[in-house]
């Protein structure tokens, strides 16, 4: 038997985001795991003991949304002639936004773009960021990813330029592209079609495209959470996804005096992104989910379904064991309720896996 984690720290809570704004959602308590307590001689039916792994987990109320935030921002001059729609999906090599009729080309990058980018030019990142993207999107072929602004360079971008509608002229100029870190999910803008902007002015805001619970998890609670932590996100729909804990953000305190002044009460916290494993369909944006993080677990543990627990005292229990038509009853020790796999972790001597158990038909 190995454990996953120790015992859990008491006074647990954890504090979730709703909506854009984020809003304050605790630790809920779960609900009791009970043993059955059929009368002797009611109707069952068997269930196999099996060797599993377990885990207990503690239940918080997120909020559904996307991962990541970005801001795109220009870096040239012009009137503004066509925005995408809100939820519009940007991927690299697509256009972010129109100047002048002309689109404005969103590429994958950390640095933003603050030069023209032509042969002659002195060598740079912005050069080697620039043909990442030319090779990601197809047209690397004699190109060699450097600094160096290079005659291939030349050649890709001509080639570029032409499939995606600009000017074809082997040169880069300052504003016909915008380079961003991924994937942008288009959530809104600061203007309208006609406006003029000029460099360093924000066209869009967004968000990446994978879909992400984000929560505030109290300090008492961040030694508890840790970056690739697996949960389970019960939706809307009575469906679960499993998820990873995938980043933790820095400590905030709440505003002092706060609304009706429960900020005084709240403690401070820390944003948590969980991104979700599989696709999902049918859950609009900002839906509250239940998400169910592992606090403790055992490997390879022998377990029942819970129904299939008897309880004789408070704290002894036992399960019936089927030989054939026969029965018999066998004391058993309890560990952990894994609420979510319906089992419950359990060990008595004369007990192995591929076993059935009783179970008294009618239950949940």
């Amino acid at each position: 038997m190995n454990r996953k984690r120790g015992a859990v720290v008491a006074g647990i809570a954890l504090v979730g985001v709703a909506g854009a704004g984020g809003a304050v959602a605790l630790w809920k308590d779960r609900p009791k795991a009970t043993a059955q307590s059929a009368a002797p001689g009611a109707p069952s039916t068997t269930a196999p003991v099996v060797s599993v792994d377990v885990a207990r987990r503690q239940e918080v109320t997120g909020a559904l949304g996307r991962s990541g935030s970005f801001t795109v921002i220009s870096p040239g001059q012009g009137t503004v002639t066509w925005l995408p729609a809100v939820g519009t999906v940007i991927g690299r090599g697509k256009p972010a936004y129109e100047i002048e009729g002309k689109p404005v080309i969103l590429l994958f990058g950390e640095r933003p773009p603050w030069r023209a980018l032509q042969s002659g030019m002195t060598d740079g990142a912005d050069v080697q960021q620039l043909e990442e993207n030319l090779k990601a999107l197809g047209y690397g072929a004699g190109v060699t990813v450097d600094q160096h602004y290079s005659s291939a360079t030349y050649w890709a971008v001509r080639r570029w330029q032409k499939d995606s509608g600009l000017p074809v002229t082997g040169t880069v100029p300052l504003g016909q592209v915008v380079f961003v870190t991924g994937t942008v999910r288009v959530a809104g803008s600061d203007l309208r079609v006609g406006a003029s902007v000029g460099p360093g002015a924000t066209v869009e805001r967004g968000t990446g495209e994978q879909r992400a619970i984000t929560a505030q998890v109290a300090t008492n609670v961040l030694p508890q959470v840790h970056v690739g932590d697996s949960v389970v996100v019960s939706l809307p729909d009575g469906s679960r996804k499993p998820g990873t804990v995938t980043s933790i953000g820095a400590v905030a305190q709440p505003p002092a005096g706060g609304q009706s002044g429960q900020a005084a009460n709240q403690p401070a916290s820390a944003p948590v992104v969980i991104t979700l494993t599989g696709e999902i369909s049918g859950v609009v944006e900002d839906a509250q989910v239940t998400v169910g993080i592992t606090v403790e677990s055992h490997r390879g543990v022998l377990a029942v379904p819970i129904p299939a627990l008897r309880a004789l005292t408070e704290k002894t229990y036992e399960v019936l064991v089927a030989d054939g038509a026969q029965t018999r009853h066998v004391s058993v020790k309890v560990g952990i309720f894994d609420q979510v796999a319906g089992v419950v972790e359990v060990s008595g001597e004369g007990l192995a896996a591929g076993q059935q158990v009783a179970i008294p038909t009618g239950t949940p």
